[in-house]
């Protein structure tokens, strides 16, 4: 089926190379850091995970976000999804490609990545989740292009492909869970000390993800021959309204708790993020963009009529995954070190190398997926074809 991904039109070809480009410059940047060190980035020692690590716990989450298709067309018999959950499982195979990518540049020497695998420290929350998404990436490499190929081929899956479904659900949940536990295990970081951190990763994944997966469905329609249909996209628009509710709603719970309360190590990071601290206040204008997206796309979203109207759904969706991104990308995890044990602030803006890099990674992604998705519509193209 490879074959598939190298015939395209002009445009596919032009797409790819065009993010072959970034994906190039990203490179370029990231030999730069190889050479000098992470003093190329904004980070510093009160604050040791910046923007790499925000596009992975983001991504994280849209990997995971896979499952909300997988467990109504597999369990549930929702046959329905039966034209997009390919395209969800190959959304998270890019996405955890992302990740693992993000990781890698965050170490800074590439060699260290060995130190996981040939000294692995089970007590360590860092060696799970190295364990679960390379476990997740597998599955979805092996149940997506497996049940492709027989569908292809006009027969049924093998038999052995149904446990390995099964086995990715709980899979999905745990590589959100074990990314959230890296957070809520650190007891200086009050932010991050919630018993809640998982529940809010898991909603703000069901929303980004499957929002996500509807823009790529009408960008899908609107490029190629192959119709996702129009009651799969509306039933993830369910989907993401319940998420989001959820999301928001975890939200004003930490809001609620650490105001209430009074306890000023949960208040100092919540302040810094919405009002500033200290006279800083860099992420301010970022979290109420974040806060007023999300508003935004709950009223599109739950308003009677608003969300089957596709073009609307679209905006929805976009606003709920620029949302999530700000949320749980640079908030929760800058915001968690802002101030320090020591009740200082150091500020943290990641460089212009950081933001090259990471473009480019983002860039190899949608490279990933393209290709990835290449493949499948073709093979669909193909079946309604015949």
């Amino acid at each position: 089926m490879l074959d598939k991904a190298i015939s395209g039109s002009r445009t596919y070809w032009a797409w790819l190379g065009f993010l072959g480009l970034i994906s190039a410059a990203g490179f370029v940047a990231y030999l730069f850091q190889f050479n000098y060190g992470l003093g190329l980035t904004g980070m510093s020692r009160d604050v040791t995970w910046g923007f790499y690590i925000a596009q992975f716990t983001f991504l994280v989450g849209v990997a995971a976000s896979a499952v909300m298709l997988v467990i109504p067309y597999y369990l549930h018999d929702y046959k329905k999804f039966g034209k997009v959950v390919i395209l969800g499982e190959f959304l998270a195979v890019s996405a955890v490609s992302m990740c693992i990518l993000f990781i890698f540049v965050d170490l800074g020497q590439p060699m260290r990545v060995m130190n996981v695998v040939l000294h692995p420290t089970p007590n360590s929350v860092m060696f799970w989740d190295m364990i679960v998404l390379s476990g997740y990436l597998a599955l979805n490499i092996v149940i997506g292009w497996h049940t492709l190929h027989a569908e292809k081929k006009g027969v049924a899956p093998s038999p052995w492909v149904k446990p390995l479904i099964y086995l990715s659900i709980p899979w999905a949940v745990s590589i959100h869970t074990v990314t959230a536990f890296l957070y809520a295990g650190i007891p200086g970081r009050h932010l991050w000390l919630t018993a809640i951190m998982a529940a809010r990763f898991l909603a703000s994944a069901f929303a980004a993800g499957p929002a996500l997966l509807i823009i790529l469905c009408l960008i899908v329609r609107n490029v190629s021959k192959f119709d996702p249909g129009k009651e799969p996209i509306q039933t993830l628009g369910k989907i993401v309204t319940y998420a989001m509710t959820a999301n928001v709603f975890f939200f004003l719970l930490e809001v609620f708790t650490a105001f209430y309360s009074g306890i000023p190590g949960h208040q100092h990071s919540l302040e810094y993020l919405f009002f500033g601290l200290d006279g800083y206040s860099r992420l301010v204008p970022w979290m109420w963009t974040a806060a007023a997206l999300a508003i935004v796309s709950l009223v599109l979203l739950i308003m009677p009529g608003l969300k089957k109207n596709e073009d609307i759904l679209a905006i929805a969706c976009g606003t709920v995954f620029v949302s999530t991104w700000i949320d749980k990308g640079m908030g929760l995890v800058v915001g968690g070190f802002i101030p320090n044990p020591m009740e200082r602030v150091t500020e943290y803006t990641p460089t212009f190398p950081e933001v090259l890099i990471t473009i480019g990674i983002w860039a190899i992604g949608f490279l990933i997926l393209t290709v990835l998705y290449k493949v499948a519509i073709s093979v669909r193209e193909e079946l309604a074809g015949n």
